[in-house]
C-alpha cells in the first residue's frame, strides 16, 4: 500500500502546474483540505483521498489509475464519491458523497477551504457571489451547518 507521503507526492506531481481560481498553486489547495481533514479528526484513508480528492475530476490522474493503485478500497470509494461527472448536477453528487464512508469529512474540508474569504477575496464580484451560493447549496445539501 502506498504511504501517505507517497500520495502526497503523487498527487502534488500530478497538479504540477495547475493553479486554483485565484491563480495558486493548485497543492495548496489539496494541502489545505488535507490538513482540513485531520483537523476534523479524519482517518489515514480520509487524509489520503483529500489529497486525490480533485485528480480524476481535473483529468490529472485517469480513473485507472485510482482504480489499479495501491491504496484501501476505501479511499478509491472516496476519491471517485468526490469525483463529479459531466453534467451531474449538485443533488446527484451530494447523494452520491453522502452513500460513501468518510467522503463527507474530506467534502466539508474542501468547502471549507474554497470558501475561505480571503480566496474569495481576490475573485470579482460575480465570480465570488456564485460560489458562495454554489457552497452554501452544497453544505445544505450534505447537512452541514454554518458556512
Amino acid at each position: 500500500m502506498l504511504t501517505l507521503a507517497e500520495v502526497e507526492a503523487i498527487a502534488r506531481e500530478a497538479h504540477v502546474g495547475q493553479t486554483d481560481k485565484a491563480g495558486r498553486p493548485y497543492a495548496e489547495h489539496l494541502q489545505a483540505v488535507a490538513e482540513g481533514v485531520r483537523a476534523r479528526g479524519g482517518s489515514d484513508e480520509q487524509v489520503a483521498a483529500a489529497w486525490l480528492h480533485d485528480a480524476v475530476e481535473d483529468d490529472r490522474l485517469p480513473e485507472e489509475w485510482l482504480r489499479g493503485a495501491a491504496l484501501p478500497q476505501a479511499v478509491k470509494d472516496m476519491v471517485l464519491a468526490l469525483t463529479k461527472r459531466p453534467g451531474e448536477d449538485l443533488e446527484a453528487y451530494t447523494a452520491r458523497v453522502l452513500a460513501v464512508p468518510g467522503a463527507r469529512l474530506v467534502k466539508e474540508a474542501d468547502l471549507a477551504h474554497n470558501a475561505d474569504p480571503d480566496r474569495l477575496a481576490v475573485l470579482d464580484e460575480a465570480t465570488r457571489a456564485r460560489l458562495t451560493a454554489k457552497y452554501a447549496r452544497v453544505r445544505a445539501l450534505l447537512g452541514l451547518s454554518g458556512g
